[in-house]
């Protein structure tokens, strides 16, 4: 049996398909901490329009999720300004994997384990089309920027910080 483009269904894909959602699917080959540079790569499509999942919590440990640009970093100063905390931290993956019910790298935003808010770096909403873990490492799947918004709720922040950027 082969395993090299096959893809089977997650929990995520399975709630885009209730929903009647469309989605594309980008399986690749999966790279310990290659992370979302690393699935750019493989796929050809630009990092910044690869959206990470991150799981992170506020002070009294209420979970959050988080999407941003790929070559990106979150400022926790400036999103728990924003978003009305005193801290937010990423969560250890024990913890994430808890809250999301995905293991770490390949975490969704879409059918997690609890309702959490969802929070989106402003800019990933300006592209047609972002790409964004399907529920399983090495696979990728793309929606329409909107999706987010629409289907997640997301809530838009400026909290991007680039690679040499300083919080």
């Amino acid at each position: 049996m082969s395993k090299s483009r096959h893809t089977s269904e997650t929990p995520a894909t399975h709630w885009l398909r209730q929903q009647k959602i469309p989605f594309g699917e980008h399986p690749y080959e999966y790279v310990d901490h290659g992370g979302a540079r690393e699935a750019a790569r493989q796929l050809e499509v630009p990092l910044h329009q690869v959206a990470k999942t991150l799981i992170m919590e506020d002070e009294q440990a209420h979970p959050l999720v988080v999407l941003m640009h790929g070559d990106c970093e979150v400022s926790t100063k400036n999103l728990a300004r924003q978003i009305g905390v005193k801290k937010v931290a990423p969560c250890t993956p024990d913890t994430a994997q808890r809250h999301s019910g995905y293991q770490v790298g390949g975490t969704s935003p879409f059918a997690t384990r609890k309702r959490m808010p969802v929070w989106v770096e402003r800019s990933l909403l300006d592209y047609d089309v972002v790409y964004l873990n399907g529920g399983r490492r090495g696979y990728l799947i793309s929606v329409p920027s909107a999706v987010l918004r629409d289907a997640l709720q997301a809530k838009p922040v400026d909290v991007a910080l680039g690679g040499d950027t300083d919080e």
